[in-house]
C-alpha cells in the first residue's frame, strides 16, 4: 500500500478542525502522515471557496504538487469539492472529488481505491440529520496544544454574499454525547485547551442541549482548563454565555463578524441586526466582562459599497471596543444572491480600503495589548523556537517570553512587560498547571 500522506488546509478553523480529525483516521487506518515536501503518495487539500482567492489556491496548490510531486495522488474534499466538483476533477492527478457529506470518510474511501483508474466523484447531497465523527485520538493534534472540537455544521441565514449554506448545507448540529467522547479523549492525550467550531455554533440544537449546555458539560471535565468560542454570530450569543466568561474555563474571547458597519450595506447583506443594535450588545458586554478580547470579520466592496458607506464601517469600528478585525475583500460566487446585484467596486478601492482598515486593526490590536502591561495572565504555550516560547491568553493576547527551556503545553502564569509588533512580551512568574 501507498501509505504516505500530506494534508494541506485552506479556510476555516472548522476545516482545520476536520482535517485534524482526519489525521487521526488515516494514522488509525495504517497510513503514515508526512509534510508535503517529503515527497507523499497521496495528498488531501481541504478546500476553501468563501471567496474567489481560495478557489484560486487550491489550483495553485495542485500546480504545485503537480511540479513537486508528479506521481502523488490528489483528493480534493469539502467546500469546493462540493460547488464545483465537475472543475475540479479534470485537474491533473486529481483522482478524488469528495464533497462535504462524505469527506470525514475519506480514509475508508481512499482504501478501497488506491488505485482508480477514473478520478472519483463523490458529492451526495448534505443531510439536515444531528451527525456523530468517529475519531482515533492517541495522540495529540501534531504541534497544537489547543484542540478544535466541531460541535456543528452548515447555516440557514442565508447572508447575501455567502454561499456556505450550499456547499456546508443547512444547519445541523453533532450529537450531544458524541462532543463529550471526543472531548474527554482529546483531553486524556494532553489538550488543555478546546476551541468549539462550527460554521454557526450559536445555533446548536441537539433534542433540549443548547450550547450552553455544551459549555456546562465541558466545565466538568477534569484536566480540561480552557474552553475557547469560535466565531459566533450576534445574534445567537445567549446572555447566559457572556455571563459564564471569566468565572470558569470559558475564555474571555468573543469573534462576532460585523461585516459593515452601514445600515444600509447590512440591509443589502441580508445581516439580522442593525449597526445600533451590535453596537450595544458590545458595549454591554465590554462592561460585564472585565478584560474580554473581541474580534470581528469585516467585508470591504460589497456591491454599492460608497466612500459614505465604506466611512461608516471605518467610523464605527474605530469607536467600538474591538481588539481586532479580520479583512475580507468581497468577490462573487457561483451562488451567492449578491452576485446579481449591480454598482460593483473597482478591485483598486477594495484594496484601498482593506489596507486602510488593517491598518486601523494593527493600531486597535496594540491599543488593547497596552491595557495588560504591568498584569499578570495565564498564557497556554504552544510552539518555540530557540530560547523564545509563545502561547495564548484566555483574552487571546499572543504572549512570547524567553525561557531556557521548552514550555510547550504549560500552563503558566506570566508578567507582561511591553509590546512587540502585534503581541506582547513577558516573563514567566510562578509554576506549571
Amino acid at each position: 500500500m501507498n501509505n504516505r500522506v500530506a494534508f494541506y488546509t485552506f479556510g476555516c478553523r472548522l476545516n482545520q478542525s476536520e482535517t485534524a480529525i482526519l489525521e487521526r483516521n488515516f494514522t488509525a487506518s495504517g497510513y503514515h502522515i508526512v509534510n508535503l515536501q517529503d515527497n507523499p503518495d497521496i495528498v488531501v487539500v481541504n478546500t476553501c471557496t468563501v471567496t474567489e482567492n481560495g478557489d484560486a489556491d487550491t489550483h495553485y496548490l495542485v500546480k504545485k504538487i503537480n511540479r513537486l510531486n508528479p506521481n502523488a495522488r490528489i483528493a480534493l474534499i469539502g467546500c469546493q469539492a462540493q460547488i464545483q466538483k465537475e472543475k475540479l476533477g479534470k485537474l491533473h492527478n486529481v483522482r478524488w472529488v469528495i464533497g462535504n457529506a462524505r469527506k470525514m470518510q475519506l480514509a475508508d474511501i481512499i482504501r478501497g481505491s488506491e488505485t482508480p483508474e477514473e478520478t472519483q466523484v463523490i458529492v451526495p447531497a448534505i443531510s439536515r440529520e444531528a451527525f456523530t465523527i468517529p475519531s482515533a485520538i492517541t495522540a495529540m493534534n501534531r504541534g497544537h496544544t489547543r484542540a478544535n472540537l466541531k460541535i456543528q455544521d452548515g447555516c440557514d441565514f442565508f447572508c447575501s454574499f455567502c454561499e456556505i449554506p450550499f456547499s456546508r448545507g443547512r444547519a445541523r448540529s453533532r450529537v450531544f454525547n458524541d462532543i463529550m467522547v471526543e472531548a474527554r479523549a482529546l483531553v486524556a492525550v494532553g489538550h488543555k485547551e478546546v476551541v468549539l467550531t462550527g460554521i454557526n455554533i450559536g445555533t446548536y440544537r441537539y433534542e433540549t442541549k443548547t450550547i450552553l449546555d455544551v459549555i456546562d458539560a465541558l466545565e466538568k471535565i477534569d484536566g480540561l482548563l480552557r474552553i475557547r468560542i469560535s466565531s459566533i454570530e450576534p445574534t445567537t450569543i445567549p446572555w447566559e454565555l457572556v455571563e459564564r466568561m471569566g468565572k470558569g474555563k470559558l475564555c474571555r474571547h468573543l469573534h462576532i463578524p460585523l461585516q459593515s458597519g452601514s445600515d444600509e450595506i447590512l440591509r443589502k447583506m441580508q445581516r439580522k441586526y442593525t449597526a445600533a443594535e451590535f453596537a450595544g450588545f458590545l458595549e454591554k458586554t465590554i462592561q460585564a466582562i472585565p478584560g474580554l478580547c473581541i474580534g470581528t470579520d469585516l467585508i470591504v466592496g460589497f456591491p454599492g459599497e460608497s466612500e459614505k458607506h465604506f466611512n461608516e464601517t471605518a467610523a464605527f469600528v474605530k469607536n467600538l471596543p474591538f481588539a481586532y478585525f479580520h479583512v475580507f475583500s468581497y468577490s462573487d460566487r457561483t451562488r451567492n444572491k449578491s452576485r446579481n446585484f449591480v454598482d460593483k467596486v473597482p478591485l483598486a478601492k477594495i484594496h484601498a480600503r482593506s489596507k486602510a482598515l488593517r491598518e486601523l486593526s494593527a493600531e486597535k490590536h496594540r491599543l488593547f495589548l497596552s491595557h495588560f502591561i504591568g498584569k499578570t495572565e495565564y498564557v497556554l504555550f504552544e510552539e518555540g523556537k530557540g530560547n523564545l516560547q509563545a502561547g495564548l491568553t484566555d483574552n487571546y493576547i499572543r504572549c512570547v517570553v524567553s525561557t531556557g527551556k521548552s514550555r510547550y503545553n504549560s500552563f503558566l502564569p506570566v508578567r507582561i512587560t511591553g509590546i512587540e509588533r502585534q503581541f506582547a512580551t513577558t516573563v514567566l512568574e510562578g509554576t506549571s498547571r
